[in-house]
């Protein structure tokens, strides 16, 4: 049975005392959340060592942002995948949409990024996803499967084994537009038809997050699509009430 997970991104959010609180009202409530749902927290890297305190001995997990392509050296403003291990990770999100679109990561790029967290013990979320004027020329299928092989083809299957997916509808966040539920189902069932053609029954292993303005109204509804195994947070995980209530969506 695959992993169920609601991950939090907090994206450059909070300072760090607010994240710790925020990451307490979550331990406190986690009574709340069905036991086979796995809850992330992904602070700014500013907050690691404060929120790893907080949720130390509960059920919820450390997930960085981001991680280098290096492991370590002359290379300012980085932080490498040992260092986020070492401060308690277990996660960190690779290949965000944002990070794609305003950092111009490549799958060069992310190819090295995946090699640092993997070697390191680090689960990477990685994300996948197409743009509005690529949804609208009917080229998300090509679009999200070639982040797919260009990246997670390269792995073995010991190394996918490790792995979590989420894709995001660029095109549906901040936009106006949504995706239905059909819409994401049918994105996440050609994301583990991809994986099955590489890796067989494996892909059937591998959980696949929703990251599209997944909210308390509409998780429910997510969530029980067959290949929708939980969801990447990004606004909602600011209240601790909503990421709770989405984490109840199951």
């Amino acid at each position: 049975m695959r992993m169920k997970i609601v991950a939090g991104n907090w994206k450059m959010n909070t300072l760090p005392a607010e994240g710790a609180a925020l990451a307490q009202d979550i331990v406190n409530a986690i009574a709340e959340v069905p036991s086979d749902v796995q809850l992330i927290l992904a602070p700014p890297f500013t907050h690691l060592d404060r929120v790893e305190e907080v949720i130390k001995g509960s059920a919820v997990a450390l997930s960085a942002q981001n991680c280098a392509d290096k492991d370590k050296g002359a290379y300012t403003g980085e932080v490498s995948a040992a260092m986020l291990a070492a401060t308690g990770c277990t996660y960190v999100i690779l290949g965000h949409s944002e990070r794609r679109e305003y950092y111009h990561e490549t799958s060069a790029t992310l190819n090295g990024k995946m090699a640092m967290a993997l070697v390191n013990g680090l689960r990477p979320i990685y994300c996948v996803g197409e743009k509005l004027e690529e949804r609208e020329a009917g080229r998300h299928f090509d679009v999200v499967g070639s982040q797919i092989k260009e990246v997670l083809y390269g792995l073995t299957p010991e190394q996918i084994a490790c792995v979590v997916v989420a894709y995001e509808p660029v095109w549906a966040i901040g936009t106006g537009k949504t995706a239905t539920a059909e819409q994401a189902q049918e994105i996440h069932a050609f994301i583990r038809k991809t994986l099955a053609e590489k890796f067989g029954v494996l892909a059937e292993n591998i959980p696949i997050l929703y990251g599209g303005s997944c909210k308390p109204s509409n998780a429910r509804e997510l969530f029980a699509q067959n290949d929708i195994d939980g969801g990447l947070i990004g606004g909602a995980a600011l209240k601790a009430e909503d990421f709770i209530a989405i984490a109840r969506s199951f």
